[in-house]
């Protein structure tokens, strides 16, 4: 990833020393990351809104407001990936790691995948 905004739901502050959040829908915040030319040239941090059960299109509109281009997740639903998706923001997937920074590091040096159809949780409190 040359050029773009990542985000990676995490716990508490959230930045780049941060934890990552085991279910992205939940997370406190996003922790967002402006790449150019491979390099990481700012890092900030989005509050997340509230959403109900079923309302999986809040995070998914939030970001796209917010120019993301790419997420990395540990788990996602079906429902919120096809909104990504739609919205343009493609969705990689990293299950082990709970630090952000080394995360970041391996979506710009191109080693995480996107995630895939058969990668999906059922959503919910379950992840």
């Amino acid at each position: 990833m040359k050029d773009g905004r990542i985000a990676v739901p995490s716990m508490d502050k959230g930045g780049l020393d941060g934890q990552r959040a085991g279910h992205f829908g939940h997370c406190d915040v996003f922790t967002l990351v402006d790449v150019k030319d491979d390099e990481i040239e700012q890092v900030t941090t989005l509050n997340n809104k509230e959403h109900v059960q079923g309302g999986c299109m809040v995070p998914v509109n939030l970001l796209a407001q917010n120019n993301v281009n790419a997420l990395v997740v540990g788990g996602i639903g079906m429902r919120p990936l096809m909104g990504f998706r739609q919205a343009g923001i493609d969705v990689y997937h990293d299950a082990t790691r709970q630090e952000i920074r080394p995360v970041v590091e391996d979506l710009i040096a191109g080693k995480l995948a996107v995630i895939g159809d058969d990668q999906v949780c059922g959503g919910g409190g379950g992840q």
